[in-house]
């Protein structure tokens, strides 16, 4: 017959216990820091993609504008599209407007029609917060060239180069008509009429007396 092993006795137990506790406690503060590390790389993740997203919305704004840009130069530019039809809520053409507010230095985005800056009350407009911390937003306009620069504190800068987007040619000024001369040629022609006859005609020849003949 074979001898029954001995059971594990208490201490064993708890030992084996405390060191099972211990790896698992290990494992979970690897698993937890991992876990944290994904969250930050998604979170970086969804800001780059968001801000990537938000320079294509310049990048198309202009891609498909007519060309009437407005530039206002500054500390940091603001750009007018007049007149594009990248709208992001379904406006047929839109006039987008890019901008920093002194707010946090937040880069901002106005879609809408028939609106100046700065917006009134009755202006009716969706506005977009880009980015946060700018330090930089310059456009620079060279006939079709069109360089975007844009900047957040402590990164890398968003730049892009846009050919062969023309200027709309400018509207012909209207030829001012020209006053009418008034037609005297009638009158001349009545004033003529009515002047007497040249003294060649009337003065009679010398030496001839009235009523000889």
């Amino acid at each position: 017959m074979s001898k029954k092993r001995p059971a594990f006795t208490l201490i064993e137990i708890i030992v084996s216990t405390i060191l099972l506790s211990i790896v698992l406690i290990g494992l979970y503060s690897v698993l937890d820091t991992q876990r944290r590390s994904v969250i930050n790389i998604k979170k970086n993740l969804d800001k780059s993609m968001d801000h990537d997203r938000a320079i294509m919305a310049l990048y198309d704004d202009l891609l498909q504008s007519d060309g009437n840009l407005t530039i206002k130069k500054g500390e940091r530019d603001t750009l007018c599209i007049n007149s594009t039809t990248h709208s992001l809520y379904e406006l047929g053409v839109a006039k987008v407007c890019w901008l920093v507010l002194k707010d946090k230095d937040t880069l901002i985005r106005v879609e809408g029609n028939d609106y100046k800056l700065p917006l009134g009350l009755e202006d009716s407009v969706e506005v977009d917060r880009v980015l946060e911390g700018v330090s930089a937003f310059e456009v620079v306009r060279d006939k079709d060239l069109i360089f975007v620069y844009a900047q957040q504190l402590k990164k890398e800068p968003y730049s892009f180069l846009l050919q062969g987007i023309k200027q709309p040619p400018k509207p012909k000024p209207k030829k001012k008509k020209k006053p009418k001369k008034p037609n005297n040629l009638k009158g001349n022609s009545n004033q003529n009429q009515n002047k007497p006859k040249s003294d060649a005609n009337t003065t009679k020849p010398p030496g001839i007396e009235s009523g000889l003949f």
